[in-house]
């Protein structure tokens, strides 16, 4: 079927996670701000964590697929396709010197097994993992330099945040370029994904990785099908909402009709949309009181105009969120704020995603345990909440809605 997601809340029935791996343990005191990481995960807990998440996924009927059993399908379709991953992936990690593009290149080339292959990738490449023999083969300054524990080819993290790199919408999709180097990396993987795998490779595409300005799927939500929201963020710049508003309104199969763009304050906190604003049921939203005071939306709209040669219409809308979402939603709406507003809590809750929520039904979330209060507020609004355990995956700001990427969704009726 490829992909189909109309909504946020629609029956979730397939969906594309990443299992922790080892590129946690290649994380440093030194690195994490580079890598974006506040503290480092226990992987031990951390593949856990993700496991339970995954069956309770199962539990409810949701198929499940990994993003690292997806491109090793794709790179076990032929040796000519094997081998452009593995340039493009040495071109991408920035390897210069002509010694080490090919020293990593015979080394990830060995790998007889595709998905440890992957899995490498993911992990990063060091020093220490091409042969001394084959490293003492000529002598360079770069060799008396780097120390064996250098890596080559950083590790790629964020991974397990799954709904970054891309963003399904309707039956398309925006392949992202995204906010850092580090995270860029990843998109590689579904690029291969939506370049070759036979289930995937007719998707249409929004959004390239290779365009001039950056976005991430954590700012794209589907609120129906003919609207999406889109966070201008630190994540996400207003020219990349303009190119894929030019884009959804080219294509004649996209039922896309307005974008709205939500402008949030740009911070580690808030750093996409999905941090600060989720939908739950057909008419009911949680978000983060903290984000009330400078949120601005605007209208986006398709349009010409023969004097400028410009083909979008763009507006801001002067009224509170929830006339707002009345408006596109075609119905009064109910907005819960994370920890029922309490200043304190929500402040604790949101950096530990208490609002970025998973609805795999509609009226039914999954969210983390540790945000105690804010679940119980949205159990007392006749929300079924299923908790997950989440004190390792939590240390990289993201929650069960930034770890998943919906590829199939029911409609909602």
């Amino acid at each position: 079927m490829g992909i189909h997601v109309t909504s946020e809340i629609g029956k979730l029935k397939k969906v594309l996670l990443h299992r922790p791996g080892r590129e946690l343990l290649n994380l440093t005191p030194d690195t994490l701000s580079r890598l974006l990481f506040d503290d480092i995960p226990y992987l031990p807990d951390a593949q856990k964590e993700h496991d339970a998440f995954a069956k309770v996924l199962k539990d409810n009927g949701v198929e499940v697929v990994y993003l690292e059993d997806l491109v090793a399908e794709v790179l076990d379709i032929s040796p000519e396709i094997r081998e452009e991953f593995i340039h493009k992936f040495i071109e991408e990690a920035g390897i210069n010197t002509i010694k080490y593009r090919n020293l990593v290149y015979n080394f990830l080339n060995s790998y007889k097994d595709t998905k440890k292959l992957v899995l490498k990738t993911m992990e990063g490449v060091q020093v220490a993992d091409i042969p001394k023999q084959k490293r003492d083969i000529e002598k360079t300054l770069v060799d008396l330099i780097n120390t064996p524990d250098k890596f080559i080819a950083e590790p790629m993290p964020n991974l397990y945040f799954t709904r970054d790199n891309f963003a399904s919408v309707g039956e398309g999709a925006n392949l992202n370029r995204m906010y850092s180097v580090t995270r860029n990396r990843e998109s590689l993987y579904a690029e291969f994904i939506f370049k070759y795998h036979p289930e995937y490779k007719d998707t249409h595409l929004y959004f390239n990785r290779d365009y001039d300005f950056h976005t991430e799927g954590g700012d794209l939500l589907n609120l129906n099908e003919t609207t999406v929201a889109v966070g201008i963020s630190q994540r996400t710049n207003p020219e990349a909402i303009d190119q894929m508003a030019k884009n959804f309104f080219k294509d004649e199969n996209c039922k896309i009709e307005t974008i709205l763009a939500f402008s949030i304050p740009e911070s580690r906190a808030f750093m996409h949309l999905d941090t600060v604003f989720t939908q739950i049921d057909k008419y009911t939203f949680t978000y983060h009181p903290g984000i009330m005071k400078t949120l601005e939306v605007y209208e986006i709209t398709e349009g010409f105009d023969p004097t400028t040669f410009e083909d979008l219409n763009v507006k801001v809308i002067r009224a509170s969120l929830d006339k707002i979402l009345e408006k596109y939603m075609g119905h009064e709406v109910t907005l819960i704020p994370c920890a029922g507003g309490d200043k304190v809590a929500s402040e604790r809750e949101q950096w530990n995603d208490g609002s970025n929520t998973l609805a795999i039904a509609p009226g039914v979330v999954i969210v983390y345990e540790r945000n105690d209060v804010t679940n119980k507020v949205l159990k007392k609004a006749g929300i079924k909440v299923i908790e997950i355990e989440g004190a390792e995956l939590s240390r990289g700001r993201g929650g069960p809605r930034c770890m998943s990427m919906p590829l199939v969704r029911e409609d909602v009726k």
